[in-house]
């Protein structure tokens, strides 16, 4: 009977121990992927759009406050000192006014971007989880992270192509530099 569990041990361990080797861990530049990816495109021409009409409503303050400044400086010496703050005052409240777009744009144009970004992202993700799922990957490391100290890439599998063919990324190669001129 200890012969039949020794050797039922034996064999457990050893499957045990097979088994671990066997697993296959892969690594991916997510970043690399989602730079790649067609949507990416058409994400960064919507940034670009939606980043000149911000721009379009500072420059319109800012059209303003100059026009102001030339008009107060070319009436400065006839204005009556009453008047000469008022006109002052609101230049300073353009200014403001200036201050407060600009931060209320970044906060727009984040939100804009993080919206943009959100689908492309889940697709990515889904696409890696599909290839690791089909290729039985037991751990697939995001190497655009740094999050890992160190690893043996020989023994990591790039699953990059296989997501790439899922995503329908095609590689376009790369043109020739041009050659630099002889001196």
């Amino acid at each position: 009977m200890k012969t039949a569990i020794k050797l039922t041990l034996a064999v457990v361990l050893m499957m045990s121990a097979t088994s671990l080797f066997a697993q296959k861990f892969g690594r991916i530049n997510t970043s690399e992927i989602i730079a790649s990816m067609p949507e990416m495109k058409q994400m960064q021409v919507d940034m670009e759009n939606f980043g000149k009409t911000l721009n379009e409503g500072i420059e319109a303050i800012n059209v303003e406050y100059a026009n102001k400044l030339q008009e107060y400086q070319k009436s400065y010496n006839t204005l009556p000192e009453a008047t000469r703050e008022m006109k002052a005052q609101d230049l300073q409240n353009l200014i403001t006014r200036r201050e407060q777009y600009q931060q209320a744009a970044q906060q727009d144009y984040e939100k804009k971007y993080n919206e943009l970004m959100a689908p492309i992202i889940e697709k990515a993700k889904n696409a890696i989880d599909k290839v690791s799922q089909a290729g039985g990957f037991l751990a697939v490391f995001d190497t655009s992270t740094g999050a890992l100290v160190s690893f043996d890439e020989t023994n990591l599998i790039d699953i990059a192509p296989e997501v790439k063919k899922e995503l329908g990324i095609t590689d376009t190669p790369a043109a020739a530099a041009p050659a630099a001129p002889a001196n």
